[in-house]
C-alpha cells in the first residue's frame, strides 16, 4: 500500500480540476481536512495502517467535487475505487476507505472511531476562530450553486446546524465544543440584532449608484460606441449587434436580452438580485430612449479606451450596488452547473461568437477595436469593484522571522498567521534545511512598497510573493465580477 502516492495523486487532480466557483470545498478544505484529521488521530490513538487508510479517506473525501456537488459523496467513493488500486490498496482497504468518505455525508453518520474522526476533521473550523470567515465562503458557494437564496435563509440554517451538530470524538469535544458554542451565540446576536437603520442607508446608496451607473453606461454607450459601431462584450455586445444588423432601437434590445437573464437568476441566485437588476435595465432602456448624449469623438483609438472605461465604470458601479445591467454572469452561473467549463471559459466562449459576428459582418479592424473596449470595461470594473485599496496576500519565508514578524504587527499595525515550515533543500545542498516561520498577511495594494521595503531591510535574502485575495470575510473585499 502506498498511502503518501495516492493522496498526492488526488491532491494534485483537485489542485487543476476543480471548479473555480468552489470557495469552501477547494483544495485548501482538503489540506486542512487531512491536518486535523492526523491532529485528532494522534490524540486519539490512531497510528499504522489504520492512520494511512483515514489521511487517504480525508484526501478523497470531497473528491467527488470533480464531477458534480450535490451527491458528491458518492463519486468520491466511486473515484477512491478506481484509483487506490493502483497504489497497492487491497479491496478490503478500498472499502474502508469508501466507508469512512460516506459517513461524512450530511447528516453525518460515523459507525467507527475511524469515521468519527473524520468526520470531526471536516467539520473542525465550527468550534475555531476562522468559523466567520469559512461559513462566508460557504455561503458564497452555497449562493452560487443555488442552495441558499439570501443570508437570513442562510444564518437560520446556520443557527439550526450549530444546535443540532455534536464532535463525535473525545478530543475534539475538548477543543472545539466551547468555542462552537461560542460562535452561535455570536450568529444568534447578529441575526437577532435591528438593522433597520442600516437597511435604509444601504438601500439608498444602492440606489444612488445605480442612477450613476446608468447614466455613465448610457453616456458611454451613445456618447461613443453606438455612433461609431463599437462593441463590447456580453449581453451588451449583443444587444450593439442586434442594434447595428437589424436597426432596433438599442434602447429596446438591452431591455428584451436581459429579461430572461433577469428570470433565471430570481431562481439560480435570489430575488433581491432579480429585482434591482430589473429596475436597474429598465432604467438603462429609458435613459438610452429619453436622454441625449453628444457623439464625443470619431477617433476610433480614443473611443476603444475611453467609451471602455465608461462603460466599465458604469457598470462598475451597477455591480457595487448589487445588481448589473449585463445578464451574461447570469447565464455563466446557469451554465455552469450544466457543465464542467469555468466561468471565465464561458464568458469568454460567448465572447469569442460575439468578436468573431462584428469581425465577419463589420470588418476585424471594427472586431479588434471592439475588443480593446471590452478590455478596457474589465479592467475598469475591477478597480471599482475592488478600488485602489485591493487587499493583496503576503508569504514571507526567512531565516529573521522574529524580527518581521514584530515590525509587521507593531510598526505596520498588520494581523499576521504564521505556519510552521522548513527552508532550504536547494539544489546541491538537499540535506542542508532547517526549520522556519512561515508569516502570511494581508495589505492593501498601496502598502506592498512599503512591506518590500521593510523586509529587504531586516533580510534582503528572504523569499516573499504574493497574490491578490478574491475572498475575505465582513465584506471587505466586495467579490470580483467577471464582466
Amino acid at each position: 500500500m502506498q498511502p503518501a502516492a495516492a493522496q498526492s495523486f488526488i491532491l494534485d487532480l483537485l489542485s487543476h480540476h476543480l471548479p473555480a466557483s468552489l470557495s469552501y470545498h477547494n483544495l485548501s478544505h482538503t489540506e486542512q481536512v487531512m491536518q486535523h484529521a492526523g491532529l485528532l488521530a494522534e490524540k486519539e490513538g490512531i497510528e499504522g495502517e489504520e492512520l494511512d487508510i483515514l489521511l487517504t479517506a480525508a484526501a478523497y473525501h470531497d473528491a467527488g467535487f470533480l464531477e458534480k456537488h450535490q451527491g458528491h459523496e458518492q463519486v468520491s467513493a466511486r473515484l477512491a475505487r478506481e484509483h487506490l488500486p493502483a497504489f497497492g490498496f487491497s479491496l478490503q482497504q478500498i472499502e474502508q476507505v469508501c466507508d469512512l468518505i460516506l459517513a461524512t455525508r450530511i447528516p453525518q453518520s460515523p459507525h467507527n472511531k475511524l469515521a468519527q474522526i473524520l468526520c470531526d476533521a471536516d467539520l473542525f473550523y465550527l468550534g475555531t476562530d476562522d468559523y466567520g470567515r469559512m461559513a462566508e465562503t460557504l455561503f458564497d458557494e452555497f449562493t452560487v450553486y443555488g442552495i441558499v437564496k439570501d443570508k437570513m435563509e442562510w444564518q437560520r440554517q446556520q443557527i439550526s446546524f450549530l444546535e443540532h451538530h455534536h464532535y463525535f470524538t473525545n478530543t475534539a469535544e475538548h477543543l472545539l465544543e466551547d468555542k462552537k458554542q461560542k460562535n452561535l451565540i455570536l450568529l444568534k446576536s447578529r441575526t437577532e440584532s435591528p438593522h433597520t437603520i442600516k437597511n435604509h442607508e444601504s438601500t439608498f446608496s444602492d440606489f444612488v449608484l445605480i442612477i450613476l451607473g446608468v447614466i455613465i453606461t448610457s453616456f458611454a454607450l451613445k456618447g461613443f460606441l453606438v455612433p461609431n459601431q463599437f462593441f463590447d462584450g456580453g449581453i451588451t455586445g449583443i444587444s450593439l449587434l442586434i442594434h447595428e444588423i437589424y436597426h432596433v432601437n438599442l434602447a429596446y434590445v438591452i431591455v428584451a436580452a436581459n429579461i430572461p437573464f433577469i428570470l433565471v437568476s430570481w431562481f439560480s441566485i435570489n430575488k433581491g438580485f432579480a429585482i434591482k437588476t430589473f429596475i436597474c435595465v429598465v432604467l438603462l432602456g429609458l435613459c438610452l430612449l429619453f436622454e441625449h448624449f453628444p457623439v464625443i469623438t470619431q477617433d476610433k483609438l480614443l473611443i476603444s479606451i475611453f467609451g471602455g472605461f465608461f462603460l466599465g465604470l458604469g457598470i462598475g458601479l451597477t455591480m457595487r450596488a448589487g445588481c448589473a445591467v449585463d445578464g451574461i454572469e447570469v447565464l455563466a452561473l446557469y451554465t455552469l452547473r450544466r457543465s464542467s467549463f469555468t466561468i471565465s471559459e464561458i464568458i469568454l466562449g460567448m465572447n469569442i461568437i460575439i468578436f468573431g459576428m462584428a469581425a465577419f459582418k463589420f470588418g476585424p479592424q471594427t472586431a479588434l477595436y471592439s475588443m480593446l473596449t471590452y478590455f478596457t470595461a474589465s479592467k475598469t470594473i475591477d478597480y471599482v469593484i475592488e478600488g485602489l485599496n485591493a487587499f493583496t496576500g503576503v508569504t514571507i519565508i526567512s531565516g529573521k522571522s522574529e524580527e518581521i514578524k514584530y515590525r509587521l504587527v507593531n510598526e505596520m499595525g498588520k494581523g499576521i498567521t504564521v505556519y510552521k515550515g522548513e527552508r532550504g533543500y536547494l539544489p546541491g545542498k538537499f540535506d542542508v534545511h532547517d526549520d522556519c516561520d512561515i508569516i502570511f498577511t494581508i495589505i492593501s495594494r498601496l502598502e506592498m512598497r512599503k512591506l518590500k521595503n521593510m523586509v529587504k531591510e531586516v533580510d534582503p535574502s528572504a523569499f516573499v510573493f504574493a497574490g491578490t485575495i478574491r475572498e475575505t470575510t465582513g465584506g471587505i473585499i466586495p467579490k470580483k465580477h467577471v464582466h
